[in-house]
């Protein structure tokens, strides 16, 4: 399974906060899907969007969930210098 999540360009972020996500959301996703080899993509575009490949749709209803907890629960895991 492969998993990309995009951030609006607009969407102002601190310094490493992709890298910290595509980390953090890799270790909880490979919590719950053992096997999916913590293929996560963080990265900007355009618009904010999640895609899962090679899942089905409640593995991606799951990992929204996931990045939804993982993205509010920032503050807990991502530390800024």
């Amino acid at each position: 399974m492969r998993i990309e999540v995009t951030i609006a360009k607009t969407t102002p972020l601190p310094a490493g906060a992709l890298d910290a996500l595509a980390g953090e959301l890799s270790r909880r996703i490979n919590d719950h899907y053992p096997d999916a080899g913590g293929n996560v993509t963080v990265r900007y575009a355009a618009s904010n969007n999640l895609s899962v490949f090679g899942g089905i749709k409640e593995d991606k209803d799951r990992i929204s969930e996931i990045l939804q907890e993982t993205w509010e629960s920032a503050d807990d895991w991502f530390i800024t210098d």
